[in-house]
């Protein structure tokens, strides 16, 4: 299996993984034990994806997986797809422990744009998200997590500075 990077070779973006395309009603999850792309679960009726969700390689978050990214921008990739991209902002995020009944568990999820996409969504400087398009993806998480007894609760909005010092104390070594 190739070793992917969490920063891009010049250092100044972030490698996203792609796993559930936008518009996708099923979630596909990266399996490490596989090598290879897998359904993990349909969501509730009348949620799909707004944007691409995938994760950030080489890295660990609190809940044990990748850091997860979701790609702001108005196109429809396809799982396995490696995007270049410049990290926006991080959406802090505290639920239920999947393996600890009791227990909870930051979850956050980073929130990145292509470097090379010509077309965004609505999205400017590092930071700089509509605050239509915060709320869009605030809905979207619990909607998503509703019949999971996740117990979502969003602890608020950082900034791409925070998402990064995230990043490099999630990354994982060989």
């Amino acid at each position: 299996m190739i070793k992917l990077s969490a920063f891009t070779s010049d250092g100044t973006g972030v490698n996203v993984v792609v796993e559930s395309p936008r518009d996708s009603t099923v979630k596909v999850a990266y399996k490490h034990d596989l090598g290879q792309f897998a359904f993990s679960r349909a969501l509730p009726e009348g949620v799909s994806f707004p944007y691409d969700w995938g994760f950030i390689p080489s890295t660990r978050a609190a809940d044990g997986d990748p850091l997860d990214a979701l790609v702001l921008w108005d196109q429809t990739s396809f799982a396995g797809l490696v995007l270049d991209c410049r990290v926006l902002a991080v959406l802090c995020v505290e639920q239920n422990s999947k393996g600890r009944p009791g227990v909870r568990e930051r979850n956050d999820r980073i929130i990145v744009a292509p470097r090379n996409a010509g077309r965004l969504a609505r999205s400017g400087h590092d930071g700089d998200i509509d605050p239509d398009v915060r709320t869009a993806i605030e809905t979207f998480l619990l909607n998503a997590a509703r019949d999971q007894k996740k117990d979502l609760a969003l602890l608020g909005w950082a900034s791409a500075d925070d998402a990064l010092a995230l990043i490099r104390d999630s990354i994982i070594a060989d």
